[in-house]
C-alpha cells in the first residue's frame, strides 16, 4: 500500500437497491465466504519462498504463478489470451528500466456489458534487505486474497455487469500497473464505471475498516453506508480530503489513485497505519485474522453493492 509514504434522489435510489444485497455469512444465502482458502491464499502469499515478491524478482513470479493457478482452479477467464500483461517503467532515481507484469481476470456480467467495475489489488511488495525478508502479509498479500474472494462470490452468483480483476504490480514503485493498465486498458476506458480497490485489510485491532473516497464521489456514500450497517467491522469513510498533514490523504496512497487521475470514481478499502506497516514483521502471524475474515466479507458485500448500483455510479459521474 501506500507507494511512497448527488442529488438526494439519486442517494435513496442506492439504499432502495441496496435492500437485496448479498451479504456474504449471512444466514440463508446462497454464497458464504470460504474462509479457510481465504487464509491459506494470504499464508501462501506472505510466506518466505515468496521473498517479499518484488517487482522483477523470482519471488514476485511465484506470487503471480500462485494467483494464476487459483484463478484457473476456480474457472475465472484471463483477460484475452493471457492471465499476464507486460509492462515496462523507469525508476524514478536511477532511470533504471524495470520489468512489470499485470495479472488481469474478467466475469461476464449476467445483462449488461456496457460497464465495467474494476476490482483491483497489488501483489508486489518491498522484497528483501539482504537477509531479510519483506514479507508484506498486510501489504498487499491481504487484498489479493480478498480479490479472490470477490471473484469466488461472483463465480458463485453472476454479477449484473462485467467485472474485471486486477492483480497489479510495482504498486510499491509508485503506481506503475495500475498506471500502466490505466494507460492502456483491456477495455474502452469509458467503459470503465468504477473501482473498487484494496490494499492492506488485515491488520487492525480496533477492527476499522476505512472506506476512502467519498469525499471526491459523495454519491457513492449510499453505499458505504449500506454495507456497513451489515458488517462486523467498522467501516468509516475519510482519508479522501486534501490536507498538509502527513499520511492524512490517502487518494494517491495506492493504485486507485491512478483511476481516480482518469476520473473513474474509486473506493479503496484499506486499515490504518500500524507498526508492521513496511517493516519485516508484516508477517502472516502478525495478521489479527478475525478482522482479515471479517473485514473480507464486507469486502465481498461492497462489491456486490457496487455492481447492483453501477448504471446509477455511471449515470451520477458521466461515464
Amino acid at each position: 500500500m501506500r507507494a511512497i509514504l448527488a442529488s438526494s434522489m439519486f442517494s435513496m435510489a442506492l439504499l432502495t437497491t441496496a435492500c437485496a444485497a448479498v451479504q456474504p455469512g449471512g444466514a440463508g444465502e446462497a454464497w458464504s465466504l470460504d474462509r479457510p482458502q481465504l487464509l491459506t491464499d494470504l499464508r501462501v502469499l506472505a510466506a518466505d519462498d515468496m521473498e517479499g515478491r518484488e517487482v522483477g524478482t523470482d519471488g514476485n513470479a511465484r506470487a503471480r504463478a500462485y494467483i494464476i493457478t487459483r484463478l484457473e482452479a476456480m474457472g475465472v477467464a484471463p483477460v484475452g489470451d493471457s492471465y499476464e500483461h507486460d509492462f515496462s517503467f523507469e525508476m524514478r532515481r536511477t532511470g533504471e528500466k524495470v520489468d512489470g507484469v499485470n495479472i488481469l481476470a474478467r466475469i461476464d456480467g449476467t445483462s449488461d456489458s456496457s460497464r465495467t467495475m474494476v476490482v483491483s489489488a497489488h501483489y508486489d511488495h518491498e522484497g528483501m534487505r539482504g537477509e531479510q525478508i519483506w514479507n508484506g502479509a498486510d501489504d498487499n498479500a491481504s487484498g489479493v486474497a480478498s480479490v479472490l474472494a470477490v471473484a469466488e462470490m461472483f463465480l458463485a452468483d453472476p454479477p449484473e455487469h462485467d467485472v474485471i480483476f486486477a492483480f497489479v504490480d510495482a504498486e510499491e514503485r509508485g503506481l506503475q500497473g495500475a498506471r500502466a493498465f490505466v494507460a492502456n486498458p483491456p477495455i474502452p476506458v469509458e467503459n470503465i464505471t468504477f473501482n473498487l480497490n484494496m490494499d492492506m485489510v488485515a491488520m487492525s485491532t480496533d477492527r476499522i475498516l476505512w472506506a476512502v473516497g467519498t469525499y471526491h464521489y459523495p454519491y457513492l456514500t449510499p453505499i458505504v453506508e449500506d454495507v456497513a450497517s451489515r458488517a462486523t467491522v467498522s467501516m468509516p469513510m475519510g482519508y479522501d480530503e486534501p490536507t498538509e498533514e502527513p499520511g492524512g490523504d490517502w487518494t494517491n496512497l495506492t493504485d486507485s489513485g491512478a483511476f481516480h487521475a482518469a476520473g473513474i470514481p474509486f473506493i479503496y478499502l484499506g486499515v490504518d497505519f500500524h507498526p508492521h506497516y513496511h517493516q519485516p514483521s508484516d508477517t502472516y502471524e502478525n495478521m489479527t485474522l478475525d478482522f482479515f475474515q471479517d473485514a473480507s466479507a464486507a469486502i465481498a458485500d461492497f462489491a456486490r453493492q457496487s455492481d447492483e448500483n453501477l448504471d446509477m455510479i455511471g449515470e451520477a459521474s458521466g461515464r
